[in-house]
């Protein structure tokens, strides 16, 4: 808590800002935009890499937030204070820092597999400022963002040491990734918490995991047809590119919200209404958009660019 006071002591409204900008980047947004810039225009085992990453550390980080439950800063310590703008996002339990996991792994996953000076230099920094933002907003101690990040940082390694060196790896890490998501479902589902267990974090743990397996039934789907079927390149010129990535996110998120009530509806509010979910919306990443990157990889040829 002594480094969280000392925090506490630097805060001004213009920081405040700048690091409520910064702790974004450790969101699932930050994270969905990211994966897929790189799976759609650079490579698509680099893709695969970022994606694995996430998810194995989700599936981690909120197995040991239900597994320690160890309250926010601010309930270990009532004189403690925190930005207050950042509370809405900082609920349930604080150890490992999720936001922390997830910037690490998406950021660290990009520095990894970037040969370009600018990209690595610019994720490394984020790699260290998004754990302080944290911290500076007082949602979380030094602990929660040190074990959230070292869990990236060693699913980093073995996951570029596994993936990076074998053609094939995708059809170990599917099954193992998709049995870790079944395993998570089982705890949260089937584990005798004590009474006292945060409701909102028991039931953000059960919400991610039929989120992730439906992810992962998903690229089960993905990764086959894609490979054989599909084959789509990353290759167009910069400004298709960009418009490849701003199309594909519309269409992503509209598929992603469009079927959100219609399943809600159709699976009685169940959860497994999110896993039909989250497998359509990969369905539309890996394969139903890509159908569409020949014509992006044209227009710069046809404008003789």
């Amino acid at each position: 808590m002594q480094i969280l006071y000392m925090l506490e002591k630097t805060r001004m409204p213009a920081l405040d800002e700048l690091m409520l900008a910064v702790t974004r980047l450790g969101e699932e947004t930050a994270f969905l935009v990211a994966a897929l810039i790189v799976f759609w225009c650079v490579d698509k085992r680099k893709g695969y890499y970022v994606m694995a990453v996430g998810f194995a550390g989700t599936i981690i980080s909120q197995f040991l937030k239900l597994l320690c439950r160890v309250p926010r800063p601010w309930v270990l310590d009532p004189n403690f204070s925190i930005v207050e703008r950042a509370r809405a996002a900082a609920d349930g339990y604080s150890f490992p820092s999720g936001h922390s996991q997830s910037a690490v792994g998406t950021f660290g996953a990009i520095a990894v597999t970037t040969k370009n000076r600018w990209v690595k230099g610019c994720c490394i920094a984020l790699c260290v400022l998004v754990p302080l933002s944290r911290m500076y907003l007082g949602v979380h101690t030094p602990a929660d963002t040190l074990v959230g990040s070292g869990l990236s940082l060693v699913l980093l390694w073995l996951l570029y040491r596994w993936m990076m060196g074998r053609e094939d790896s995708m059809k170990v890490l599917i099954p193992v990734l998709t049995l870790m998501s079944v395993g998570m479902l089982v705890y949260t589902t089937c584990w005798s918490f004590p009474e006292d267990v945060d409701a909102a974090n028991l039931q953000s743990g059960t919400k991610n995991a039929y989120t992730l397996l439906g992810c992962m039934l998903g690229i089960g789907v993905v990764y086959p047809v894609e490979k054989k079927y599909v084959k789509f390149s990353t290759e167009a010129v910069w400004w298709a590119q960009i418009l490849k990535v701003i199309l594909g996110l519309a269409v992503v998120l509209a598929v992603k919200e469009g079927l959100r009530a219609p399943l809600d509806w159709l699976f009685g509010g169940h959860y497994v209404a999110r896993s039909a979910r989250y497998f359509l919306v990969v369905l539309t990443v890996g394969v139903l958009w890509p159908m569409s990157f020949g014509w992006f990889s044209r227009l710069g040829r046809k404008s003789g660019v």
